[in-house]
């Protein structure tokens, strides 16, 4: 069941996509209230209307995933392997179509969601390789005939909940091992992105899951909790809000449920006196302005020392004030919208609030905003650590530059915060370099780089508040360690009577 994307999906001629549920291997109509998810560039046009699954609904989604298990646990891992390769070559096929989609239902530029969808078929094919490792180790014994060896088996059924940021990446990050590891999957994407959703689990379908294998259920965050609450389902992983994450905690740690959180970051970057302002500059507002700072990894905090600050504000300036905002299908345009009308008034009253408290505003984007739409202006502010906006995560593309004496008060200024997810350190000077890959509390830490980005085959999270303490994504022996139970069978050989 392909569902085509009109030329002008959701344009005013009110065409829009009828998206369905899937469930046991059947695309189905909710059952629940109308919803519909529009252009956050033009939101007066739907990109796709759908009904909400009901508890009945996310019920047979449950047992369909219980029943098709065990089945699909016995294709082996190479087999499971090559349906994700068939599912990497049919997303890549249609990699077009899914990037203009991602714009049109999240609002990240073009070619930002171009590189979202190439990831993903990168994501889709390592794991299909995957399957082909060592799923195991052997022990010597102190039995002369026996072998000791270590086994991994599937969880069973796997609850996803993915955000609307990166509407396809952060699923693939998730499914893919899910799945080639021998796990039956209920899916809940975020109700901002569900077309997006629907495009990636028809492509997985196609690929040759088996029905019942992945379970697909669109609603708002309330159908997640009662996802969570399912007894049957032995895993979450879900990335989102620290609230929602912590509330995820509390509900399925106590009954033994396997739990992986990637939560909220505030990210900080350290430039020294000694590195390049213009490059520093460079990466940095790549890293904080970058899908309109829609990233958890983006960088919230730039923390100047010492002489640094002067030159490094004054390239800041210049990259800022040039930045394009628009539609982001449009040729030319470096920031696209904020994903809600929600999401657009938070960052405006953070901005407010951060003015009010006495943060100044260094530079903004010097392009206008657009007539419709949910925009907000990208801002470089300067101020001290006691400001909100250096505590709290502000998801949009909005940066402050602090300054520090030396790197003893950079380093306490970076840490000064709940989360720990990511920060970057800018400087020739090695020692430095090193001491900050130590002392920084953050899971991913970047030398001359932005607090943004990684590589798929590297493990990925955060310390603190930005993550639970569970195996970490992306790389396949960490996703392995949880998407799996690990085993050790002794075997010794049999007497014939």
């Amino acid at each position: 069941m392909t569902q085509t994307l009109p030329e002008q999906a959701g344009s005013a001629d009110g065409r829009a996509l009828d998206l369905r549920h899937l469930i046991g291997g059947e695309w189905c109509a909710g059952r629940g209230a109308e919803a519909v998810s529009t252009d956050p560039a033009h939101p007066d046009r739907a990109v796709a209307t759908y009904r909400v699954a009901t508890e009945d609904q996310l019920d047979h989604a449950v047992r369909a995933a219980a029943d098709a298990a065990p089945g699909w646990d016995r294709t082996g891992p190479i087999g499971r392997g090559r349906v994700l390769r068939a599912a990497a070559e049919l997303l890549a096929s249609r990699a077009e179509h899914v990037a203009k989609l991602v714009t049109a239902e999240e609002g990240k530029t073009l070619p930002e969601a171009r590189a979202e969808v190439g990831l993903s078929v990168e994501t889709l094919h390592y794991h299909a390789a995957h399957a082909r490792s060592a799923d195991g180790a052997t022990f010597p014994s102190g039995h002369p005939d026996e072998l000791i060896r270590t086994l991994r088996r599937p969880l069973g059924v796997v609850g996803v909940i993915t955000p609307w940021n990166f509407p396809i990446q952060i699923p693939a990050w998730k499914l893919a091992p899910a799945l080639v590891h021998g796990n039956a999957v209920v899916w809940k994407p975020a109700s901002d992105t569900p077309a997006v959703a629907v495009a990636f689990a028809e492509v997985l379908h196609e690929a040759g899951l088996p029905d019942g294998v992945l379970n697909l259920v669109l609603g708002p965050g309330a159908l997640g909790a009662e996802l969570v609450a399912r007894p049957e389902v032995s895993g979450i992983t879900f990335t989102g809000s620290v609230p929602v994450g912590r509330a995820i905690q509390a509900a399925a740690v106590p009954r033994g449920t396997k739990v992986q959180l990637e939560l909220g970051g505030h990210n900080a970057a350290i430039v020294l006196p000694d590195a390049d302002p213009a490059d520093a500059a460079a990466a940095l507002v790549a890293g904080a302005m970058s899908s309109a700072g829609q990233k958890c990894t983006a960088t919230r905090r730039i923390i100047a020392v010492g002489d640094a600050y002067e030159p490094l504000v004054a390239e800041l300036t210049s990259r800022v004030e040039s930045l394009v905002l628009g539609d982001g299908a449009v040729d030319g345009v470096d920031i696209g919208p904020l994903v809600s009308a929600r999401a657009r008034d938070e960052v405006d009253a953070a901005l407010a609030t951060a003015t009010r408290e006495g943060a100044v505003v260094l530079a903004q984007s010097g392009s206008a905003l657009p007539a419709e739409g949910h925009f907000a202006r990208p801002a470089v502010l300067a101020g001290t650590a006691d400001l909100t906006i250096c505590r709290e995560e502000v998801f949009g593309p909005i940066t402050t530059v602090l300054r520090a004496p030396d790197l003893d008060a950079a380093i306490a200024l970076a840490n000064g915060t709940d989360f720990g997810l990511t920060a970057a350190v800018f400087t020739c000077d090695e020692r430095a370099a090193r001491r900050c890959v130590t002392e920084l509390d953050a899971g991913l830490v970047k030398v001359n780089a932005p607090t943004t980005g990684s590589e798929l085959h590297a493990p990925f999270g955060g310390l603190k508040d930005s993550s639970f303490p569970a195996p970490r994504e992306q790389n396949g022996d960490t996703s392995a360690e949880f998407f799996t139970w690990s085993k050790t069978a002794y075997l010794r050989p049999g007497s014939r009577s």
